[in-house]
């Protein structure tokens, strides 16, 4: 019922039409780029954590960039535990493969990464494991209704300090 759920509220947003889904899995940052035909850093991936209140959150980043412990523990004041599967479908309302800030079961927290802002567009997922929709960073903030643009991620940058 996930991706019916993003698409329900995407023809909320009159955005129904740009809802992609594909034929081939785009589960993973690899497989989604090679369907979208885009480098894997322009797909958004969305991790799941644990957060201080048991609610979970979300960070929403470049599929070039991993979680940097140290900036996360700063930022969240906790060490950043990834939810397992079971929890984050119970959270979200979405599968692993196809997590997304959209339509979420739960009111968590969304926090979008600096990684994505060097992109004019960048590929979510849309609740399942064959969809994504093209956002401008501007989109996907609103339409994810984020809480805040964070930086707890590294490996993105051609230069790290």
């Amino acid at each position: 019922m996930s991706i019916q759920s993003v698409k329900a509220y995407f023809e909320t947003q009159g955005r129904l039409q740009d809802v992609l889904e594909f034929t081939e899995s785009s589960a993973t940052v690899e497989q989604a780029a090679n369907v979208l035909n885009v480098i894997p850093a322009r797909i958004a991936k969305t991790l799941s954590f644990h957060s201080s209140d048991d609610k979970g959150l979300l960070v929403v980043a470049a599929g070039d960039a991993k979680i940097d412990n140290s900036k996360f523990k700063q930022q969240f004041g906790l060490k950043a535990k990834m939810l397992d599967f079971e929890t984050v479908a119970v959270l979200t309302g979405h599968p692993v493969g196809g997590v997304c800030p959209f339509a979420l079961e739960n009111d968590l927290s969304v926090f979008l990464d600096v990684s994505l802002k060097r992109f004019t567009t960048v590929f979510p997922a849309c609740g399942s494991a064959n969809s994504a929709i093209e956002l401008t960073c501007d989109e996907l903030e609103r339409y994810t209704v984020a809480s805040t643009w964070v930086d707890v991620c590294k490996a993105w940058q051609e230069t790290e300090d």
